[in-house]
């Protein structure tokens, strides 16, 4: 999966995946997460997700990163936020009080830019990516943050032979091996087949939202 496939997307309109509200999980089970106000919190492939201005609403300094410049405009634009812009190596960096996104490869990323990040947040980074591609992306998190950090994860589990991504399906056996760094415990599972059409129409049997805390 190549970086044009992403911007074709931004570039089209084509972001279904993008919620127009704050996301529940994140919502309901970060608080027991424990992560102090003023700690830093990591946000891969963030597109323009709402779920950054609640954690910066929770006193966390957000770093997040994103691929797609239309996707970091669109998200200051839309909040009516004016960002200082500046260049850090291969990141065009955007700042506002509380959110810092960093428009670049995620694998460009390196421990310093993350030093001090204490959490990580994946609500759409993991499914975004396809097998090789997640296993090179939890590889580099690994060897980037901080040995103490802890997180959320949200996944897709699904049958992929019914439907292709994506949002590709990561079943719990895949996330316990990929994350087994971060002790991953399952915190709730939803069908959600009703509220998507998409794989409905697809025929897939079913659609499992799995929310996974991570501690290393």
């Amino acid at each position: 999966m190549q970086a044009e496939f992403w911007h074709s997307r931004w570039k089209n309109n084509q972001i279904g995946f993008h919620q127009s509200q704050v996301n529940a999980y994140l919502q309901r089970h970060w608080p027991a997460l424990g992560v102090a106000a003023g700690e830093r919190v990591l946000v891969p492939l963030c597109g323009k997700s709402l779920d950054m201005l609640w954690l910066a609403g929770q006193g966390l300094q957000v770093l997040a990163v994103e691929l797609s410049e239309r996707a970091v405009e669109d998200f200051f634009k839309e909040h009516q936020l004016e960002p200082q812009v500046t260049q850090s190596g291969p990141f065009k960096v955007f700042r506002c009080e509380g959110i810092e996104i960093r428009c670049g490869d995620f694998f460009a990323l390196t421990a310093e830019d993350v030093s001090g990040c204490a959490a990580l947040y994946d609500r759409a980074a993991v499914i975004a990516l396809p097998e090789q591609m997640r296993k090179r992306y939890v590889a580099h998190l690994q060897a980037i943050l901080p040995v103490s950090s802890k997180g959320l994860l949200i996944t897709l589990d699904y049958d992929q032979s019914q439907i292709d991504g994506p949002p590709f399906a990561v079943v719990d056996e895949e996330v316990q091996a990929l994350f087994a760094a971060w002790h991953p415990l399952e915190l709730a599972s939803h069908d959600v087949l009703d509220e998507s059409p998409r794989f409905q129409q697809a025929g897939a049997s079913h659609l499992l939202e799995r929310v996974y805390r991570l501690q290393r």
